[in-house]
C-alpha cells in the first residue's frame, strides 16, 4: 500500500497514471535493498536461486512476503480486489505471524504465475469465495517462516538461543532487552534455512485475526485515488468503443465506415474477432463514431431465440434422465410405495430466470502491444486466462504478456470472463499504442454471459404414518463448467450446477439428486453463488412445502430433520430466536431459508406484510456460522451487500430476449435495489473456530427462497418463479 494525500492507505499497482511513476515505484523498491523473499508453502517454487535451505532470492518475481532493509513489508496479492476486502485480510493473516502492525504492510498486484494458483479451484482465480479459505494455512505459514527467521537471525549475532526471544511491531527483542529491526536483520535472516513447519500463534494469542478491522483501502476508495480499470492512463493513449453484434452470437457481414473515419479525433476503424473498434483521441469521440457506422449483421443461430423458447426447452428436455449427483436408499420405490400405501406424494416445478452481473464498473481492457510483447491493464478475476486471451490476440506467446490487474468495480463472476480483453490488444496492435476499450452500460448488459435458466422439479413422499421418506430433485439447465473448463465436466457431473442441492442437510432416508445438462445456444457464465441460487431456491421452497403439508412450523420442522447435523442446527436455532420467529406483530410474515456453501452455515429469516396487494419487506435476519472469521467487520459488510444483491434479483431480477437480443440495457429497466428500499438487515455472526469459511456469497443464495416463503405464509400463494415482478407483487 501506498499513502495518499489523505493519509490512508491505497494498493500498490503498475496501473498507475503513467510508466513513469511505475518505474519511480520500482526504483523505491529497489533502492530499499529487498534482501528476504518467502514463496507461499504448498506452491511451486519460483525460479531463480537462493541462500541456504532454498530461501529465495528477492529478484525472485513469485515472491510472496518481501522484508527490506529499509524496513518495508511487501505482500504480493495473488487474488484480485473486487469490494471483498482481500486487500485488507489476507496481511491481516501474515501481519498476525509476522508480529508487525497492519498498516506496515504494503500490497502489490501479484503476476501472471504457476505459484499464485488458487488450490481450491486449480487456477490464478479469485471466486467461489475461496480467497481467505485458500489462503488462511499458506499466508500464516508464510508469515511464521519469515518471523522464526528473522528470530534466528538475531540470536546468530547475539549468541544466544533462540528460547525467550520474542518480536513486537517488527523488531526482535531478546531476554537481555536487546533489539533488532526486522530490516536490519532481513539480509542475514534470507541465508538461513526456511522452517519447514514454523510454529503458528494459538487462536488464544491472536491479536489482529478476529478483531473488528476497517479496510486499509477504504479511503483511497472514497477519495478517488483508488485505480480501477477504467482509470488507467497510460502515455499516448488511446480509447476505443466497440459495436457489437445486436443479436448473441451474431456477426459482423459488412461495415461502412467512412463517415465514421471523417469524425473528429478518429485514428483508426479495427475490425476486430468480436465486432468493429473504432479508436479515436477520446473515448467521447470513439463512441460518436461507433454510432456512427453502418453495419450490416449476419443474426447467426439466434435470431429467433427469445425466452419462450428457452423455457419451453428446459421443460421438453426435463423429460429426460440426468447424470446423478447423490443417490441414498431408492427414492422411486419410497415415492411408489407412498402412492400405493396410503401415503402422500408431493410434486413441484420450480423455474428461475437468467441474470446479468450488472457490475457497476463496465467492461473495459487497456492493452499495449510492441514488437517484444503486450501489457494487459485489466480487472480481472483470471490472470492466466486474460493472459492467454491477449496473447492470440496479438500473436505472441502468453509468458510475453504482462498482466497489470487493476482494482475490480465489482465482480460477481462476471470478470471470470475475458470476452472484453482481445478487441484491446487487437486494437492496440493495429495502431501501435496503449489502447483503453471501454464498453457502455448497454453493450455489458446486452452482452453478458448471463446466469444460467433452470427448471426443476421435485418430489416428496411421506410415509401412511406421517413420515417423510423420500426427496427427489431433477435439476435442468446449461452448463457453465462446460464451456470454461470442459475437462471438468468430461466425466462427472457439472459440479457449479448441483451446489445446495448435493450436500440437502435433512435427515431422509431416501435421497435423489440429478442433473441433465440442457444448453439454450448462448453463453452463461458464473454468476454470484454459482447454483446455490438456483438449488436453494428449490430446495428450501420445496422443504417449506413440505412443512406445511405436514401441518408443521417450518422452523421446527427443519430443525426435526437435523438431529445429525449441528453446525446447520446452531444456526438455524440462532435466526430463530434472533428474528423472533413466529412472534412478529400482526400483519407481519416471516419465512426462512438454511443452507451450507463454501464452508458457511447460515440461516436467513425474512419479514414481511402485504400492503393493497403488494410486498413490503421489512427486516431481513442472516446467521452466519462461517468459522474462525479473520476481519468480522468485513464479515458484516460482505453479508449486507449478498442480501442487497440477492434481494434486488429476488425482486425484479430477468433478462428477455427478443429475436435473440437482449431488451435491457440499463438500469432503468434491469433494476436493483435503490437506498430508500433496503429493509433493515441483521446480522448474526456465529463465534468459531472451525476453518475459515467463504463469505462473499452465500448470503447471495437464501434470499429468495426465504422471501418467498414469507409470502406464503401471508398470502397462501406458493410462488415457484423468479421475479416476483413477475408475479405483479412489488
Amino acid at each position: 500500500m501506498t499513502r495518499n494525500r489523505s493519509g490512508a492507505l491505497r494498493p500498490v499497482t503498475s496501473a498507475t497514471l503513467s510508466r513513469r511513476a511505475v518505474l519511480r515505484a520500482g526504483g523505491a523498491i529497489a533502492a530499499g535493498g529487498l534482501v528476504l523473499a518467502i514463496g507461499l508453502p504448498g506452491c511451486s517454487r519460483p525460479s531463480g536461486g537462493g541462500a541456504g535451505g532454498g530461501a529465495l532470492k528477492t529478484t525472485a518475481t513469485n515472491a510472496w512476503l518481501k522484508i527490506s532493509t529499509d524496513e518495508s513489508i511487501t505482500f504480493v496479492c495473488d487474488r484480485s480486489e473486487m469490494g471483498q476486502g482481500v486487500y485488507t485480510a489476507l496481511p491481516m493473516l501474515l501481519a498476525e505471524e509476522l508480529g508487525v502492525k497492519l498498516e506496515r504492510i504494503r500490497v502489490e498486484f501479484a503476476p501472471v504465475g504457476d505459484a499464485y494458483v488458487n488450490k481450491l479451484v486449480g487456477g490464478q482465480i479469485t471466486g467461489g469465495s475461496t480467497s481467505v479459505r485458500d489462503a488462511w494455512d499458506k499466508l500464516r505459514i508464510a508469515g511464521a517462516q519469515a518471523r522464526e527467521m528473522l528470530v534466528a537471525a538475531a540470536c546468530q549475532q547475539w549468541d544466544m538461543p533462540v528460547a525467550g526471544c520474542r518480536v513486537e511491531d517488527g523488531i526482535v527483542i531478546s531476554t537481555r532487552g536487546k533489539k533488532l529491526s526486522y530490516g536490519a536483520l532481513a539480509e542475514a535472516a534470507a541465508k538461513l534455512p526456511v522452517p519447514a513447519k514454523p510454529k503458528l500463534r494459538p487462536r488464544s494469542e491472536f491479536t489482529l485475526i478476529g478483531r473488528d478491522t476497517r479496510r486499509l483501502d477504504g479511503a483511497s476508495k472514497v477519495d478517488g485515488s483508488a485505480v480501477y480499470g477504467i482509470d488507467v492512463k497510460l502515455p499516448e493513449m488511446l480509447y476505443a468503443a466497440l459495436a457489437q453484434s445486436p443479436t448473441l452470437g451474431g456477426k459482423v457481414r459488412s461495415v461502412d465506415d467512412a463517415a465514421a473515419k471523417t469524425m473528429a479525433g478518429v485514428k483508426a476503424v479495427v475490425t476486430t474477432g468480436s465486432g468493429i473498434a473504432v479508436v479515436a483521441s477520446s473515448w467521447w469521440q470513439a463512441r460518436q463514431a461507433r454510432d456512427a457506422l453502418k453495419i450490416q449483421w449476419d443474426a447467426g443461430p439466434n435470431a429467433e431465440l427469445d425466452n419462450a423458447t428457452i423455457a419451453r426447452g428446459l421443460r421438453q428436455a426435463a423429460a429426460g434422465a440426468g447424470k446423478s449427483a447423490r443417490a441414498e436408499g431408492d427414492a422411486d420405490a419410497a415415492i411408489a410405495a407412498a402412492t400405493n400405501g396410503g401415503g402422500r406424494v408431493i410434486r413441484s416445478d420450480y423455474e428461475l430466470p437468467m441474470l446479468a452481473h450488472a457490475t457497476l464498473e463496465p467492461q473495459n481492457c487497456t492493452a499495449h502491444v510492441t514488437a517484444d510483447g503486450c501489457d494487459l491493464y485489466v480487472p480481472t478475476q483470471i490472470q492466466g486466462v486474460a493472459q492467454a486471451a491477449a496473447a492470440t490476440a496479438a500473436g505472441l506467446k502468453p509468458e510475453q504478456v504482462r498482466v497489470h490487474t487493476t482494482l475490480l468495480g465489482g465482480g460477481f463472476g462476471r470478470r471470470l470472463e475475458v470476452d472484453f480483453v482481445p478487441a484491446a490488444v487487437e486494437a492496440s496492435k493495429a495502431v501501435g499504442k496503449p489502447v483503453k476499450l471501454l464498453w457502455t452500460r448497454e453493450d455489458d448488459m446486452r452482452h453478458d454471459a448471463y446466469r444460467p435458466p433452470a427448471f426443476d422439479q421435485a418430489a416428496a413422499a411421506f410415509d401412511k404414518d406421517g413420515k417423510l421418506t423420500a426427496w427427489k430433485l431433477h435439476l435442468v439447465g446449461p452448463s457453465i463448467t462446460a464451456r470454461l473448463f470442459p475437462g471438468v465436466v468430461a466425466q462427472a457431473v457439472d459440479p457449479f450446477a448441483i451446489e445446495a442441492a448435493v450436500n440437502f442437510p435433512y435427515d431422509v432416508p431416501n435421497i435423489s439428486v440429478d442433473y441433465l445438462r440442457h444448453e439454450i445456444g448462448i453463453n452463461v457464465g458464473y454468476w454470484r453463488s454459482v447454483s446455490h441460487a438456483l438449488n436453494c431456491f428449490v430446495a428450501e421452497s420445496f422443504i417449506d412445502e413440505l412443512a406445511y403439508a405436514a401441518r408443521k412450523n417450518p422452523g421446527e420442522f427443519r430443525l426435526g430433520l437435523l438431529e445429525k447435523q449441528p453446525r446447520y442446527r446452531r444456526v438455524l436455532e440462532s435466526a430463530l430466536r434472533t428474528s423472533k420467529f413466529g412472534l412478529v406483530r400482526k400483519g407481519h410474515f416471516q419465512g426462512l431459508a438454511l443452507m451450507e456453501g463454501y464452508g458457511t452455515y447460515m440461516a436467513q429469516v425474512v419479514e414481511v406484510s402485504i400492503e393493497s396487494g403488494l410486498v413490503k419487506i421489512h427486516r431481513i435476519t442472516c446467521t452466519a456460522d462461517c468459522g474462525q472469521m479473520v476481519n468480522p467487520l468485513n464479515v458484516h459488510s460482505q453479508i449486507e451487500g449478498s442480501v442487497i444483491f440477492g434481494l434486488s434479483a429476488a425482486l425484479w431480477g430477468d433478462i428477455n430476449l427478443k429475436g435473440g437480443s437482449v431488451t435491457q440495457g440499463n438500469f432503468d429497466t434491469y433494476r436493483i435495489l435503490r437506498l430508500p428500499e433496503v429493509p433493515r438487515i441483521v446480522v448474526d455472526l456465529i463465534d468459531s473456530g472451525e476453518a475459515p469459511g467463504g463469505i462473499g456469497e452465500p448470503a447471495t443464495a437464501l434470499v429468495a427462497p426465504a422471501l418467498c416463503n414469507a409470502i406464503y405464509a401471508a398470502t397462501g400463494k406458493r410462488l415457484r418463479s423468479l421475479p416476483l415482478a413477475r408475479h405483479r407483487m412489488i
